[in-house]
């Protein structure tokens, strides 16, 4: 169903969300910092916003690794439900990076071996959400 009003556009995950840029992949896994919630492991970099780049102040990737799912399919459904997880929970982060100057990049990468159910990736993509939104606060608290 199309919605033309914007109802439900808090709870969307569009083209600009998403992180795409092989450079910025690159130096986030090389110079970001990361945390774990099993069974994730998470990537974040706080970069100052470019002229003409991203408008977004929050952009983000998924990896599941080939070396514990041999089938695309098992990789494509892991990847699939941590960007549902993680559309539906990120409000909060948002209304955290609008107060600062800076934009945030994440990467979230499954680390598990087993197929996980949605409840679980929802529960540890509440977890890590909140984490990342004290480091924002705290972030923003150093800046000012």
């Amino acid at each position: 169903m199309f919605y033309s009003n914007g109802l439900n556009k808090q709870f969307t995950l569009g083209k600009n969300e998403r992180l795409k840029s092989r450079k910025l992949i690159e130096q986030l896994f090389s110079e970001g910092r990361r945390f774990a919630v099993s069974p994730f492991r998470v990537f974040y970099l706080f970069v100052t916003p470019q002229p003409g780049g991203s408008k977004n102040k929050l952009q983000s990737g998924v990896a599941a690794g080939s070396k514990n799912f041999k089938k695309a399919v098992d990789r494509n459904r892991i990847k699939r439900l941590t960007k549902e997880a993680y559309r539906l929970q990120k409000q909060e982060l948002e209304v955290a990076m609008e107060k600062s100057k800076k934009e945030l990049k994440l990467f979230f990468v499954y680390t598990g071996k087993d197929l996980p159910e949605f409840i679980l990736v929802k529960e540890k993509m509440a977890l890590m959400l909140n984490k990342l939104k004290t480091i924002v606060d705290e972030n923003i608290a150093s800046d000012m």
